[in-house]
């Protein structure tokens, strides 16, 4: 938040259930301080069956726009008047612009987050030719396949307990996307160039989802998407094995840059290193 904030600010939020892990509002308003705007990013934490009416109470620009995450990724899409096609094929939406003549335009900047925190953190890696193994169905895994669709990786698994709910995805995005059921899931590791948790298993510390990642191939990277801890009990075990890793924050940082300027604008100011921040609010050593 400026320390000039008036009542003529742009505000912006994040939207969640729960939200106050959210390392968003420490990421935007340092943005926001260093650019010296008349702006505030805050967090909000409607019930969840309350969700709908939160946002069409938002309509005709109170407030500029919402990230939204867990759970209510999807929900966010419906109430969207319009949005973009990358949402549209993923069938859920991070991120919400309020319009002033009462419309809502909705975007998914997951998936290219995703890709680009891949690149940052796994340099060399070749999606082309990398089978993807995706744990969870909500959706971030719903931003995450469609993204890496459009990439052009040669197949995506989507591994959830409940396999309706993978195959919701297949019928939203289509193509190399596949619906499977964990008991599967040894057999595709074997083969995946790419693992990623999409689920909040991990998330404060708990144990990830139950992979044996030592069963990937040795140049395989795996990623998590949980950045609360930064090194989750998933990367950990990629480690030992010997596998790259990619981490929730870096994704976090990736996709956050559209939405400050989708919100404001403006670009992020470059003399603020929000990993460090992060990293210094999270206690966690840099990497």
């Amino acid at each position: 938040m400026s320390a000039t904030t008036t009542g003529a600010a742009i505000v912006a939020g994040v939207c969640g259930q729960p939200i106050r892990h959210s390392m968003s509002p420490a990421i935007h308003n340092a943005w926001i301080a260093a650019a010296g705007l008349d702006a505030a990013y805050v967090p909000f934490a409607p019930g969840e069956e309350n969700f709908e009416a939160f946002v069409e109470g938002l309509r005709g620009g109170a407030i500029r726009g919402l990230n939204v995450t867990i759970p209510f990724k999807e929900q966010a899409l419906a109430c969207a008047n319009n949005c973009s096609d990358l949402a549209r094929v993923a069938g859920a939406a991070n991120l919400l612009i309020f319009e002033a003549d009462g419309t809502i335009r909705a975007d998914n900047t997951d998936g290219p987050g995703l890709i680009q925190a891949i690149a940052a953190q796994a340099p060399g890696f070749d999606l082309a030719l990398s089978p993807v193994v995706i744990i969870g169905a909500g959706g971030a895994a719903r931003g995450a396949a469609a993204a890496l669709a459009l990439a052009g990786a040669p197949r995506i698994s989507i591994v959830n307990r409940t396999v309706a709910r993978a195959e919701a995805i297949v019928r939203s995005i289509g193509g190399v996307v596949e619906a499977v059921s964990d008991g599967e899931l040894d057999a595709l590791l074997g083969q995946a160039g790419l693992v990623i948790n999409a689920t909040s298993l991990g998330l404060g510390g708990g144990p990830g989802p139950a992979a044996r990642l030592e069963l990937t191939p040795k140049n395989a990277v795996v990623v998590d998407m949980v950045y609360k801890p930064l090194h989750t009990e998933f990367l950990r075990r990629a480690e030992a094995a010997g596998r790259r890793t990619v981490d929730g924050l870096e994704m976090l940082l990736r996709q956050a840059i559209p939405s400050f300027e989708a919100f404001f604008g403006v670009k992020p100011p470059i003399s603020v290193d929000v990993r460090a921040l992060a990293l210094a609010r999270l206690g966690e050593a840099a990497r």
